[in-house]
């Protein structure tokens, strides 16, 4: 009988250098005199946050690690308490956002999310640029009542058996062309409603914890939907005009039993019937009841565990609770802290003086341009969480509704296009491995603001006609 082999540790030198920058960072910006205007406790924060910024660019442990450093940082350094400090990651922004990933996990069991796939193959037929850009509107728009993640993979599930069949080729223009339209048009489409995406949750959740304001389902969704539907196809072109694809090109003839249509099943019945329910829910709050959004998909959860649709073990080992519960959490805890700790006001004063007197359309611009580029660097919730609680305060300092302000966050932060860590869809279809990092920063400079100027364009038209501008 052989002895074991003994295995030497992989030992990641990079990582410890970059916490070790991190951690000298941090110090720095805490031994450099304090400013006038600045509390002390606003000034540990700043250093705090120095720290975390070099931690978010360059992951020498995991984000939900980075965000849970984040909490035990604020309490160690009494900047905030234990309790102010975790009320943070269990925010009800937390628990919707966990309430979503199982719906959606129930969604893909029963089968529902396969039918969707066949329904765009039925609708697209053989050729490729068309194919494309049927399945990124539709599945754009789907990504505004479901997570972007899930819609990006239904695409996937549905496009690559057919590029290999075609013979399109990993490195390909046509490959690099289908594989990032993709993600970028569940990206755009996510901003459409509450649901659509973290961000969007956690924009509504920190106008009301610094100004008592609510947006509704109905509001977010009257006031973005809109924007969803023009940002997708724009998107979509930037794309097309960057790599310029083969319009001719068709797919190999779609197999029958990719196409037929199939009768639905009594798990996806029931399955539609509780996700209508849902949004019966998220409609009629305010109107008829006040439960919080996070109550009823929970509810939801609970639902299609009595009724059998799924087993508590496969829907506990699918559901990114460390993504929900650290990172979300995490995000809105550090947001928070900016707030109360005097480091939003203070940072919200620098910045005044930029704004003052140029209208709300300019801080709605500048604020939303400042969080696209930001958010490629850190997951698009901390982006939100940090930048909130300075641009508030600025537009109501400035006199101006901070609902168009705070919508702006979850709005101009779908824009996640110049890196491939910049959102959730990008490493899902940069995992195929389709594309290189390059070709997607070389689109993203053209998709980014393509979509920035479709969101400028639509504050000026049709925020100014509802009266929200």
């Amino acid at each position: 009988m052989s002895e074991p082999v003994a295995v030497t540790p992989v030992v990641d030198n990079k990582k410890y250098l970059w916490l070790a920058v991190a951690a000298a960072v941090g110090i720095g910006v805490w031994l450099l005199p304090t400013p006038a205007g600045l509390s002390e406790n606003g000034h540990l924060y700043l250093a705090l946050l120095a720290a975390l910024l070099v931690m978010f660019l360059t992951e020498p442990i995991s984000l939900p690690m980075v965000m849970a450093t984040s909490g035990v940082g604020l309490v160690l350094l009494k900047i905030g308490t234990a309790g102010e400090v975790w009320a943070g990651y269990a925010n009800p922004v937390v628990f919707f956002v966990i309430g979503c990933l199982m719906v959606a996990i129930v969604a893909e069991n029963v089968g529902l999310t396969d039918r969707l796939g066949r329904a765009i193959l039925r609708l697209t037929g053989t050729n490729v640029v068309r194919f494309s850009f049927i399945s990124c509107m539709g599945l754009g728009l789907a990504s505004a009542f479901m997570h972007d993640i899930a819609a990006t993979t239904i695409g996937l599930m549905a496009m690559l058996p057919l590029m290999k069949r075609a013979g399109i080729k990993i490195g390909s223009k046509m490959g690099a062309f289908l594989l990032i339209a993709l993600p970028f048009s569940c990206s755009a489409g996510g901003m459409g409603t509450l649901v659509g995406g973290g961000r969007n949750m956690v924009s509504a959740q920190f106008l009301k914890e610094f100004t008592g304001l609510e947006i509704t389902f109905g509001d977010w969704m009257l006031y973005a939907f809109p924007a969803a539907i023009i940002a997708i196809p724009c998107v979509w072109l930037a794309v097309y005009l960057v790599f310029r694809p083969d319009r001719t090109m068709e797919f190999p003839p779609i197999e029958e039993e990719h196409v037929k249509k199939v009768p639905f099943s009594a798990g996806e019945l029931k399955t539609l019937a509780v996700v209508a329910l849902v949004f019966v829910g998220f409609f009629t709050k305010g109107y008829y009841h006040t439960y919080d959004y996070s109550v009823i998909v929970i509810g939801a959860a609970i639902l299609f565990l009595m009724m059998g649709l799924m087993d508590w073990k496969t829907m506990n080992e699918k559901t990114e609770w460390a993504v929900a519960f650290l990172v979300f959490g995490g995000g809105i805890s550090l947001g928070l802290a900016m707030g109360y700790s005097g480091a939003a006001e203070w940072l919200a004063s620098i910045f005044f003086p930029f704004f003052e007197g140029k209208g709300p359309l300019v801080l709605f611009i500048g604020v939303g341009v400042f969080a696209a580029i930001l958010t490629n660097l850190m997951a698009n919730v901390a982006a939100a969480a940090l930048i909130l609680p300075i641009a508030l305060p600025l537009a109501e300092m400035s006199g101006f509704n901070p609902i168009p302000i705070a919508m702006s966050l979850g709005m101009f932060t779908s824009f996640a296009y110049l890196l491939v860590i910049g959102c959730p869809p990008n490493v899902v279809a940069y995992s195929t491995g389709y594309f290189k990092a390059s070709q997607m920063l070389k689109t993203g400079l053209l998709a980014l603001p393509v979509g920035c100027l479709v969101l400028a364009l639509v504050a000026m038209t049709w925020w100014k006609i509802i009266g929200l501008m």
